[in-house]
């Protein structure tokens, strides 16, 4: 296994399935490179099962990095062995990458949560108000005994007038609370949403025929459901000139890694990000959740993960 070492530094038990881990590194130093505010990173736990992170922690403060790990119950990752850690246990984390950016041309920035979708949020919030922006921040959660950090963003003063707690509201009462919003935003301004699918779907609804579909940003935690029934062969060419043939039952990722081909990857789900590759020539048939709508429709990038092609050949450069 891979990675830099780092040490848990605090354990916060934040609702009965939510836990935050303060991490620092292994060796004492400070963390060297800042992240950028909506990052991610890999976790790799005591029991060697990789899964991915949303650092939630003030991008500024390089002593330490914060995560917050929801407690899942189903086949997926290592959540249950990062609830087991204690304070002075080591595990591996890779460098942040970041799929959700702040705008920076925004007049405006609208950060709707719901859930655990809460965590790339914060480190967002903390970003813009060192920035002195203009932002707002919505928090929707079932109750404030499931709510993540709760107590800091009703008390923190410098969030103060910027936040807005939503507990209890039924799914189909949010978008009125999405429409107050309305009014204060412009074609300028940018939406960035994290949490369960159905409710980022809701704030795209709500928000982007005001801002635009490029304007709304979603951080998906989720695979995409894809339908592999109508999938066809298809060959890639690298721009190196190699050339591979791509079987109906496997990923471009795994042909080019059978054959030698060093690619980086994560979550081999079209989550991460990690995999995702310049298109150079080809239609590509997206079937991940990391690239935006904008960056689809552009046509100049794919997951090889998940994805394949729409037409009989696809020409990669692997980033």
């Amino acid at each position: 296994m891979s990675g830099l070492a780092v040490r848990v530094a605090e354990v916060t038990e934040e609702t009965p399935l939510i836990r935050t881990l303060r991490l620092v590194r292994d060796d004492g130093q400070p963390f060297k490179v800042r992240f950028e505010a909506g990052a991610h990173m890999d976790v790799t736990g005591p029991t060697g099962v990789l899964s991915q992170y949303s650092l939630c922690s003030d991008p500024d403060d390089p002593a330490s990095v914060l995560i917050a790990v929801k407690r899942e119950f189903g086949p997926r990752g290592g959540s249950a062995a990062l609830h087991q850690v204690e304070v002075g246990d080591r595990i591996l984390i890779g460098k942040p990458r970041n799929l959700l950016a702040i705008a920076e041309e925004a007049d405006r920035h609208i950060l709707m949560a719901g859930g655990i979708g809460v965590t790339p949020l914060l480190a967002m919030a903390y970003e813009l108000h060192s920035r002195n922006a203009d932002f707002e921040l919505h928090y929707f959660a079932r109750s404030r005994e499931e709510a993540a950090f709760a107590d800091f963003l009703e008390n923190r003063a410098e969030f103060r007038g910027s936040v807005a707690m939503h507990y209890g509201v039924p799914r189909a009462d949010q978008p009125r609370l999405y429409r107050a919003v309305l009014p204060r935003v412009t074609v300028r301004s940018h939406v960035y949403t994290c949490g369960p699918v159905g409710f980022m779907e809701t704030v795209e609804t709500v928000f982007a025929p005001v801002v635009g579909e490029q304007n709304v940003h979603i951080e998906h935690f989720e695979a995409a459901a894809v339908d592999t029934s109508d999938n066809t062969a298809f060959s890639v060419e690298l721009d190196t000139g190699e050339q591979f043939e791509i079987p109906v039952d496997r990923s471009i990722l795994s042909v080019l890694e059978e054959n030698g081909i060093e690619v980086f990857k994560s979550c081999e789900e079209g989550i991460c990000g990690s995999c995702v590759s310049g298109l150079l020539e080809g239609v590509a048939d997206h079937r991940d959740n990391c690239l935006s709508k904008a960056e689809k429709e552009a046509g100049e990038q794919i997951a090889i993960c998940v994805s394949r092609a729409r037409s009989p050949k696809l020409v990669i450069e692997l980033y």
